[in-house]
């Protein structure tokens, strides 16, 4: 009989979007608390009724009592299925008193994954737990892995930390091996720690997150449906998308008399999809004067479609004519800040955040005219 389960991490429930207005804050914690019932209704479409998440469940060691009820509740509530629970590094077994209160108002269809030691899951099934002892253990945990379960049994690793030290460059080693798989004699390795899904090795995968929280990562957020049908038999893994928001950070290189109102369409998401995205669009290249204040007065228009929406238009450089100053004014007060500005904009010796302003502010005055005359 193949075990079927659902393999996530990295919920973070409780984070707070600090960087971000209130009105969208509150929509993405919302979202990070209701990613519990997507992620039962992906474990019941697989047909599988385990729910393995692999660390970093809360966001901080001590969140407080309404986000950690209100999780529990929300797993409670979908009592067909059994969560799994696992310490992390933002939730690590260290912060004593929130896994005293989790076994204290934990509902019964709820494990907590606290020691590393086998748990059977199923006949011939067992999880191989590593719990993360505190924020940076410093050794490797997953050594527990290769504790022995019955002959012939299917054995899966739950696992949180670094398989590569994913903040350098060259993807310097991490803590965990890559082939723990396979020192260990696992089916599979479930892990946390990185936010997008990946796969390491045939049978080792990061689940990534169920909800997305930023702009780094191009998977789109989901969870994996695992099958392993024996002890043994290669895992299948496949995707089950569970994300309310899209983060999209798009990028644009424009050159002059190009129809970047056409571009920009073919960029952007489906109005429907709009109200649940942040996006950050990056644009780079030159454009007219005219091209620009244009560009600018479109992205002003739709950036209220969005949960979020930025633009940097640093690397925008602005070609002006002399006829584009004269649409400004032909003389007088605007045409000397139209003239001050271009020569602002150009000066080297000016520093490139200054000149930036310059050639903003300049747009902006143009626009502002043509708006005008309108």
């Amino acid at each position: 009989m193949t075990y079927r389960f659902l393999h996530s991490s990295d919920l973070h429930l409780g984070r707070a979007y600090g960087g971000f207005p209130e009105d969208i804050r509150g929509r993405l914690r919302e979202a990070r608390h209701t990613v519990i019932a997507r992620l039962a209704s992906a474990a019941r479409e697989a047909g599988a009724i385990d729910v393995l998440l692999a660390g970093d469940t809360f966001d901080a060691e001590t969140p407080s009592p309404e986000t950690l009820r209100h999780a529990l509740r929300a797993m409670a509530a979908e009592g067909d299925l059994r969560w799994m629970l696992m310490p992390g590094n933002h939730d690590s077994l260290a912060a004593s008193e929130l896994w005293r209160r989790v076994q204290a108002d934990a509902p019964e269809n709820l494990v907590v994954l606290s020691d590393p030691v086998p748990v059977e899951l199923a006949s011939d099934v067992w999880l191989l737990p590593a719990p993360c002892t505190q924020r940076r253990p410093g050794r490797d945990l997953t050594e527990a892995m290769s504790a022995p379960t019955p002959e012939g049994a299917i054995r899966i690793g739950l696992g949180h930390g670094a398989i590569m030290d994913f903040t350098s460059d060259e993807g310097s080693p991490g803590i965990i091996p890559p082939d723990r798989a396979r020192l260990s004699g696992l089916d599979y390795l479930g892990l946390g720690d990185w936010h997008g899904r990946m796969q390491i090795g045939p049978a080792t995968w990061y689940s990534g997150t169920p909800e997305s929280g930023g702009f780094k990562h191009d998977t789109a957020p989901g969870a994996l449906v695992v099958h392993i049908a024996a002890s043994g038999a290669p895992a299948q893994a496949s995707v089950a998308q569970t994300g309310q928001f899209d983060w999209l950070r798009p990028v644009m290189d424009m050159l002059p008399g190009e129809d970047i109102s056409a571009r920009l369409a073919h960029i952007l998401p489906p109005e429907t999809r709009r109200r649940d995205t942040l996006l950050r669009l990056e644009a780079a290249g030159r454009l007219t004067l005219a091209e620009r204040a244009a560009f600018e007065t479109q992205l002003a228009a739709i950036a209220p479609d969005f949960g979020w929406f930025e633009t940097d238009l640093a690397r925008v450089a602005t070609e002006v004519k002399p006829y584009d100053l004269d649409l400004i004014d032909r003389g007088g007060a605007l045409r000397r800040a139209a003239d001050a500005l271009l020569s602002e904009s150009a000066d080297p010796s000016r520093a490139q955040a200054h000149r930036d302003l310059a050639d903003l502010a300049l747009s902006r005055l143009y626009a502002l005219v043509q708006e005008v005359d309108a």
